[in-house]
């Protein structure tokens, strides 16, 4: 199963790569820069500032700064992780920067209540957005 993540809302794409993993399908998410998270701006960014701040440098928590392991970091909250059932499917699931060429010519999916398009008000930010506030080099 590949997903296209570009202007979709990234809790609605975890909800569905995380459930397809736990079922045994591998799940690829594509252009995961261009995701969204719903909320206010300044709100957000604050959020995951504070989310960074948090603890120290070798205890945690860790928030990566590039977009593929961020979202990732996203759906392991979704995963049963420290279970070995959850484990094994957090290893199904792949982000990935853009569209890499071993998926150029294969079906991607888009999840059709996950866009952008759905949302009653235009307060959303873009994940490289947050990646570039956080101090990513994208």
């Amino acid at each position: 199963m590949i997903i296209d993540a570009n202007d979709m809302i990234i809790g609605r794409i975890a909800t569905i790569a995380a459930k397809s993993a736990l079922m045994g399908k591998k799940v690829d998410i594509v252009n995961c820069e261009n995701a969204v998270i719903t909320g206010n701006r300044d709100e957000v960014l604050a959020r995951y500032k504070a989310k960074r701040e948090r603890g120290t440098h070798s205890t945690g928590p860790f928030i990566h700064r590039t977009p593929d392991k961020f979202v990732r970091r996203i759906i392991r909250g979704m995963v049963p992780y420290k279970q070995s059932r959850g484990k094994m499917a957090f290893e199904r699931i792949m982000c990935h920067v853009g569209i890499p060429a071993k998926f150029q010519n294969k079906a991607i999916e888009k999840i059709d209540n996950a866009h952008i398009s759905k949302l009653p008000s235009e307060k959303y930010v873009y994940i490289r957005d947050i990646c570039r506030f956080m101090g990513a080099k994208i």
